[in-house]
């Protein structure tokens, strides 16, 4: 088996992203490198140290990780948005963090902050064309399957 996630730490006080249950947990907790502030209804991006690179364990295919709330950071109303990581991106990982609250939270560095998911990369080219192909659903939309 090959590594599944590969990361680079950039600062002394990064640290690797974990996962407690290999196999069964869907994401790899990532953590905060410094501790900041996030007052209310406000948007920073939060620094982790660390850059990554995703493959498939068996085949070795670059994979994508989508970065989303941990539900501990959720239930404070801390959303997690902006968490798309590319297959080539080999920058620092920064998690994107709005406060929904009314009272500034305090994330401290160590803690963490958000969970990345592997994903695989199905994007190909794009083909304009002036047909697609009929499906039962057609251009049924906005609440047509019922409420």
């Amino acid at each position: 088996m090959k590594d599944m996630l590969r990361v680079k730490l950039l600062d002394p006080g990064a640290r690797l992203p974990v996962v407690a249950h290999p196999g069964e947990d869907l994401g790899y907790d990532v953590f905060s490198l410094e501790s900041v502030l996030l007052e209310p209804h406000k948007t920073i991006r939060v620094r982790t140290g660390i850059s990554v690179e995703a493959r498939h364990p068996e085949t070795g295919v670059a994979l994508g990780l989508l970065v989303r709330d941990r539900s501990s950071m959720a239930s404070k109303g801390i959303a997690t948005t902006a968490g798309v990581i590319d297959a080539g991106y080999r920058g620092e990982v920064q998690i994107v963090m709005t406060n929904l609250g009314d009272t500034a939270i305090e994330i401290k560095a160590g803690e963490k902050i958000a969970q990345m998911i592997p994903v695989p990369v199905l994007t190909g080219p794009v083909e304009q064309t002036e047909t697609l192909e009929d499906s039962a659903r057609l251009a049924k939309g906005f609440g047509s399957s019922g409420r």
